[in-house]
């Protein structure tokens, strides 16, 4: 930047020397601007394309739900005429049994030619059927043909569906599918009629096998897999790919809920499975087919739906940062131009800052050297035999208390200014803050305290734990704390001393019933040399070392005042291991470092 700039001593930095300071400022002017930039593309963008957004949204969530309650009705509504189609063919096949008992040549004792006449029937009514037998009431067949002739004279009576024939008000019985006599999945299909009396039944065996390529001749076309599982989720029907027979099904549907629909994932895939309990059978039918055939024409949609906005955005996002660079440099232009009387006016606050610290150290130290100056003069005076004074060296004993009391102020306060300005690595050791505070108010302290009408209360926590401080300096702040308490009492009044644990920090409150301080007050009571108290009566460096300290101890002090009803200071002390103090320490002495180089600058 052209120009050039003038330092605290009225120096001049030449062009390409500006302070480092002077740098950072520009570096964060082009930040701000960089991320200026950043949010108005963003916000231009959004008010641009917003509407656009909204309206694209809105027809994309309206076309989306449509399409998937189609694809979902479309489903249902396949497995509703499937259930129906099965049911149907398990009636044919009842059917075809009970048409077995009105032949001409049917006989309660078959024989084996009547037998296979009669299986010769049923497979012409449907190739699904493997065998037939007859029963007698006591589920003995006397009368069977098929591929499993040791099955003739086997008693049934201690099969399922028998006995559910048997109780069974209806005069038909679908099973489940089961091994049986035969050690193979079979379902069976099974009759009665009442002859003279008693119950005669005719019994079938169906092929899994060929209900499955019925099952699939109905889905033919579909893109959808289609399966029967009973009330306990076993596969009665299913394609071989997808299952086994008698194998736990993924999914098994509530049997209160005849028909339904559910998307649920299957190895990592959306599938969405419609349910249709059968009538004639207590099966469910599971027609199931992926969501990304489902919802297949929402997918082209929504692709070119995506595409014309993005080719929206493009366009508009190009016109918008053009726009926006180009405004946005000429407003940092224009900042960088006025940083040089900013900087200016930086510096010019430095200056302030440190004559109001001189100010504040020539008082303090032009007070004592007054003193002594005077006291001097005294002894001078009284040495003098023209002026008749009493010279006896008690007298001037007198006077030389007053002189050490006086140099002795001015090296307490050179002590604390030197504290203020550097801390020494604090010596950390477990100490318990109540023991602290016991050991700093018992004695003549309390005495002093109690001899000017102040009580001092105690709430003190038990069982606190021990922390790692430097003893005699947190006793230093405790002192600062409860003179300044004591202090700010006018007549008689109380302080309340409060310690407790509050998550990772002790807290030491010390609260009086004093004068109060204003806002302002509050915002400059750390400030070096800052005291309300009259002239003579405090140097103003006691919380100012007292933040020091505990600062350098990883902790903070947090003030509350209200004017004439008293103050309250509460130091806050983390309970940190020793490496965490350590950490905590050096960065409180870097924070210190960083506000008196400010001062300095």
């Amino acid at each position: 930047m052209a120009g050039n700039l003038a330092d605290a001593g009225g120096r001049l930095f030449a062009p390409g020397t500006v302070p480092s300071d002077y740098e950072a400022a520009r570096d964060t002017i082009r930040n701000y601007f960089r991320k200026l930039r950043i949010w108005l593309i963003c916000g231009l963008m959004a008010c641009f394309m917003l509407p656009h957004a909204v309206l694209s949204a809105y027809f994309h969530f309206q076309f989306t739900s449509t399409l998937k309650k189609a694809g979902r009705l479309n489903l249902m509504a396949l497995s509703e005429s499937q259930r129906n189609t099965i049911d149907l063919f398990l009636q044919e096949r009842v059917v075809n049994l009970f048409s077995l008992f009105h032949r001409r040549d049917f006989s309660l004792a078959p024989t084996e030619n009547e037998m296979i006449s009669y299986l010769q029937n049923l497979r012409q009514m449907s190739d699904a059927f493997v065998d037939v037998g007859f029963l007698r009431s006591d589920g003995v067949q006397i009368g069977y043909s098929g591929p499993y002739p040791y099955l003739q004279g086997k008693n049934y009576s201690h099969e399922k569906w028998f006995s559910r024939l048997k109780k069974n008000k209806k005069k038909y019985v679908i099973s489940d599918i089961y091994l049986g006599f035969r050690h193979k999945p079979h379902f069976t299909i099974a009759v009665k009629q009442v002859i003279d009396g008693s119950d005669y039944i005719v019994r079938s065996t169906l092929d899994p096998d060929k209900f499955y390529m019925f099952l699939r001749t109905i889905s033919h076309g579909k893109e959808v897999e289609s399966a029967l599982i009973n009330e306990n989720g076993l596969y009665q029907i299913v394609d071989p790919v997808r299952g086994k027979l008698l194998g736990r099904s993924d999914y098994v549907p509530p049997m209160n809920d005849r028909t339904g629909i559910q998307e649920i994932r299957i190895e990592g895939d959306s599938v969405l499975i419609a349910h249709a309990w059968l009538k004639e059978a207590g099966w469910a039918l599971l027609v199931r087919q992926p969501l990304k055939i489902v919802h297949a024409r929402m997918y082209r949609a929504r692709s070119v739906m995506n595409l014309s906005l993005i080719f929206i955005i493009i366009v508009l996002g190009a016109v918008i940062v053009l726009i926006t660079v180009t405004l946005v440099k000429q407003a940092q232009a224009t900042a960088e131009k006025s940083q040089e009387l900013q900087y200016q006016l930086l510096h010019a606050a430095k200056l302030a800052s440190i004559g109001e610290l001189a100010a504040g150290i020539a008082h303090e130290i032009n007070n004592p050297l007054a003193i002594i100056l005077a006291t001097s003069g005294v002894i001078r005076d009284k040495l003098n035999p023209e002026f008749g004074m009493d010279s006896s060296p008690e007298s001037l004993l007198e006077e030389l208390d007053v002189i050490d009391a006086t140099a002795f102020r001015a090296s307490k306060i050179t002590g604390q200014l030197l504290c203020f300005a550097y801390k020494g690595e604090p010596t950390l050791v477990p100490c318990n803050i109540n023991q602290i505070l016991d050991e700093v108010i018992t004695g003549l302290m309390e005495y002093e305290l109690e001899v000017e009408n102040v009580r001092i209360e105690r709430f003190q926590a038990e069982d606190l734990p021990e922390i790692l401080i430097d003893p005699d300096q947190i006793k230093q702040v405790f002192i600062n704390l409860i003179n300044n308490a004591s202090d700010a009492i006018v007549g008689s009044g109380t302080i309340t001393i409060v310690t407790m644990e509050k998550g990772d920090d002790i807290l030491v409150t010390v609260k009086d019933t004093g004068m109060g301080m204003s806002q302002e007050q509050i915002g400059k009571i750390f400030n070096p040399f800052y005291t309300t108290k009259e002239v003579g009566k405090g140097t103003g460096l006691g919380l100012s070392v007292s933040l020091g300290i505990v600062e350098s101890l990883g902790g903070r002090i947090e003030v509350q005042s209200i004017v004439g009803a008293g103050s309250s200071f509460t130091v806050y002390l983390p309970k940190r291991s020793h490496t965490d103090n350590r950490r905590r320490s050096n960065h409180g002495k870097s924070a210190r470092r960083q506000r008196n180089k400010r001062n300095k600058g």
